[in-house]
């Protein structure tokens, strides 16, 4: 009896520990259940925001590169995005400049890093850190990032082979002063961007004295000033003027032409002891105070992505900053095969508006012939 009670009590005292072990068990489950289950359901509400955020609203660009290299990029963005862009092109530096006590763009995008530095420098423009930033080499951006250079290109001479011979061209900037070419080469009027940075390089490598001759030797000896590059390609490729003052991805939209392609190119001052190769930079910069602010960061964050890096670029046949980017054409030369000229791009925004007065007071700002 007694030892039937006694293996009764132990079967009870079993029966009552595994009880007590499962109801333990039971209890952590039920105590780590929540942790596990409540980190899902939170991950699952957060992805739940990502997914029904939805961008709208506006964004003005202000643009001083060309149309048609631009739009595609903005139909890009807003398709999309959602958000609705409304593009001024043909826009400046000064334009913003004169709006700074009530700001119309977000953004502006331009094909000189001297009208952006410029901007930055009077307190236009305002700095972020947006991510992407630093897939853009420091020298190609602003110490805050408020603005980001993306395409780049290099100063020399489109020429009509059948018109003059690569040996007869002239190989440096000062060349063009030479009576001898007067009347044959073309170059743009002096509000163009790229002849700004040009001449800014020149104050740069000779001082205001020489660069104003200069300008004024070129403007008398010019024949034909346009208002863009792209006039000066195709006139050259016709053959109504031997040679042009050009960005180099002008010669290679011209190679692309059905017709009028017989053309050759020579960046300047690629001689030992020259000054070498005055190169600039496309880019954009966010304007300060603007009216779509958050819409503004959207953007940049969105063209710092490689894809739309490339689409900056686009058809222009610039070459792409990012050197982990490859030109997005055949048989481009990268800058970093070139002798360049040693101003800092950066620097360019000091010489910008005394540059514009320098063009100005030689009359070569709005001519056209």
């Amino acid at each position: 009896m007694k030892k039937s009670l006694k293996l009764l009590m132990l079967t009870m005292m079993a029966l009552a520990l595994v009880f007590v072990a499962a109801a333990c068990g039971s209890q952590e489950e039920t105590q780590t259940e929540p942790e596990t289950g409540g980190e899902q359901p939170q991950e699952e509400q957060q992805e739940d925001q990502e997914e029904v955020v939805e961008l709208g609203g506006q964004l003005v660009v202000y643009s001083a590169r060309n149309e048609k290299f631009v739009q595609p990029l903005l139909d890009k963005f807003a398709e999309e995005t959602g958000i609705e862009v409304l593009p001024l092109h043909e826009a400046d530096a000064l334009q913003i400049k004169e709006e700074a006590g009530n700001v119309q763009a977000d953004v502006f995008i331009t094909n000189d890093i001297g009208n952006l530095e410029y901007l930055r420098m009077e307190d236009l423009l305002e700095g972020h850190n947006v991510p992407g930033y630093d897939s853009i080499d420091a020298q190609f951006r602003a110490d805050d990032n408020s603005w980001i250079a993306l395409s780049t290109r290099a100063r020399g001479f489109i020429y009509n082979k059948d018109m003059i011979t690569e040996e007869e061209m002239p190989k440096t900037m000062e060349e063009l002063m030479d009576d001898k070419y007067k009347g044959q080469f073309a170059i743009t009027r002096g509000g163009n961007g790229g002849m700004i940075g040009n001449v800014s390089a020149l104050r740069y490598e000779w001082g205001d004295e020489k660069t104003s001759e200069w300008i004024e030797a070129i403007k008398e000896n010019a024949g034909g000033i346009y208002s863009g590059h792209g006039d000066i390609r195709q006139a050259v490729g016709a053959g109504e003027l031997a040679f042009g003052l050009v960005n180099n991805y002008y010669y290679h939209q011209q190679l692309e032409e059905p017709t009028d392609n017989n053309v050759g190119f020579i960046y300047n001052d690629q001689g030992e002891g020259q000054m070498g190769t005055i190169t600039n930079a496309g880019g954009v910069g966010l304007v300060k105070g603007g009216p779509n602010a958050d819409n503004a960061l959207v953007f940049i964050e969105w063209l710092l992505q490689e894809e739309n890096q490339l689409a900056f670029v686009g058809e222009s046949l610039e070459v792409p900053i990012n050197p982990d980017l490859e030109p997005p054409y055949a048989n481009a030369v990268k800058v970093s095969e070139l002798n360049l000229h040693a101003m800092p791009l950066k620097e360019l925004g000091q010489y910008f508006e005394d540059t514009k007065g320098l063009i100005e007071a030689a009359g070569l700002d709005l001519e056209l012939r």
